[in-house]
């Protein structure tokens, strides 16, 4: 079964690809939409420029097209459309964890193109998906941060189990959702099982507030 996969580069839509690849689907394309501006409902927008270089390192083919002022729904569509035209993708994943919105926007999609939408990681437990996602091998940059309680240091860092046990303790302290579903963080990944190459990342931090700052990425790599 031919799948393509909504890839932003961030951890949820990696673990979604790793999934897929467990589940035997073979994954023949990934789509990353960019963005130009705005705060998008559907799309996640930090480092999606740079998702080819981990296309590189997995041996996948990444399809990146920029989102303008079109409506984000039909720009979605389209380039979807063309993916499976070239493809003959039956499936598509994608890795939505709560968001009510964007499940049923993707349904509506892929009932549109005829495909099977398959979300995997849909109403997950939130702190049991962290552990499983470091223990499958994925190693995600935390690359913005705009939450209280979220520390700036952590800006740079990859999760691993340490650093979840610290972020469950501090959602429960400070009320965000430790697998950040409401933004409260986003992230990079620069290791999987499925990278041939690791990634790497120069950066510098860049602080906006007290509790909001991101890495502005100055060269994005295999190593």
């Amino acid at each position: 079964m031919k799948a393509v996969v909504l890839f932003s580069g961030g951890k949820d839509s990696t673990f979604t690809l790793h999934v897929a690849t467990m589940m035997g689907f073979d994954v023949v394309e990934l789509v990353t939409l960019v963005p130009r501006s705005g705060a998008p409902r559907l799309l996640h927008k930090p480092f999606a420029r740079y998702t080819r270089v981990q296309g590189e390192a997995m041996g996948i083919g990444v399809r990146v097209a920029e989102v303008g002022d079109e409506d984000e729904e039909l720009a979605i569509l389209r380039v979807l459309r063309e993916s499976v035209a070239e493809t003959g993708a039956t499936h598509l994943f994608v890795g939505a964890l709560l968001s009510d919105y964007q499940r049923i926007r993707f349904a509506m999609i892929s009932e549109e193109l005829g495909l099977k939408i398959v979300a995997p990681l849909w109403r997950n437990d939130q702190v049991r998906y962290m552990y499983e996602l470091v223990d499958s091998g994925i190693e995600a940059m935390i690359v913005s941060v705009s939450a209280y309680g979220i520390p700036l240091e952590w800006l740079g860092r990859v999760i691993d189990r340490e650093l979840v046990d610290q972020i469950v303790e501090r959602s429960r302290r400070f009320g965000f959702n430790p697998a950040f579903e409401g933004g409260e963080a986003e992230t990079f990944v620069v290791n999987a099982p499925l990278f041939r190459r690791r990634v790497c990342v120069d950066f510098e931090r860049v602080v906006l507030s007290d509790f909001e700052g991101f890495v502005k990425p100055l060269r994005v790599y295999l190593c």
